[in-house]
């Protein structure tokens, strides 16, 4: 498959020993194409027992769009954390920034049989509970609690456009530690598929 050979390319012929990124899937495309990129991966190892997430990042330039390819078979919990250190240098680095330099995550789209990009630039990652909102909880065992209420997923839109309230609802999206990049990615999908009001969002996510 073509995406396979885009992503695998770089690792075949680049690293000492045989590297692999499997990448999340999902069904539908959010962009097909990024120009000016620079690639990040974040593998899957393991160590006896113990699960690592090995981050290569040495290609990567500061002024460029940035390409996260993350094994799908890691949990949140592991992939977070380094995502955000890389967030941090990258919006810290002034002495070569660029305003227009995006981040994004690649996965497979599985229909459309291609690489995809689903942007995150401005998502700012919380390690604690959301404290006030209308709380959207995806659990490992990937079912959804909005309110601590289990919610079927063809079913949320109508379900959040039902709460009411005597001030505009806040939104406020949460995932478990412990779900798989893969879960995270296709929850991501649908989130973005939602219709929400003007400012109901923010723009951090919670996990925990």
């Amino acid at each position: 498959m073509k995406y396979f050979i885009i992503i695998f390319s770089f690792l075949l012929f680049s690293c000492e020993e045989k590297k692999e990124v499997q990448l999340p899937k999902a069904s539908i495309s959010i962009l097909k194409d990024v120009q000016d990129h620079s690639p990040i991966y974040i593998f899957f190892k393991t160590d006896g027992k113990d699960t690592i997430a090995e981050v290569n990042r040495k290609n990567s330039i500061i002024s460029t769009n940035w390409i996260f390819n993350i094994d799908k078979r890691l949990p949140l919990k592991l992939v977070i954390p380094e995502v955000m250190k890389l967030q941090e240098k990258k919006r810290t680095d002034s002495a070569h920034k660029n305003e227009k330099a995006q981040n994004y995550y690649s996965y497979a789209d599985s229909i459309g049989k291609n690489l995809a990009f689903l942007p995150f630039t401005k998502v700012f990652y919380k390690t604690n509970k959301p404290k006030f909102g209308i709380q959207i909880y995806f659990t490992k065992t990937n079912s959804i609690l909005v309110n601590g209420i289990s919610v079927e997923k063809s079913n949320l839109q109508s379900y959040l456009n039902s709460l009411e309230s005597d001030k505009p609802n806040k939104f406020m999206f949460s995932f478990d530690k412990n779900i798989t990049f893969e879960n995270y990615i296709q929850n991501k999908i649908l989130i973005g598929s939602l219709k929400f009001h003007d400012h109901s969002l923010t723009n951090e996510e919670f996990i925990f």
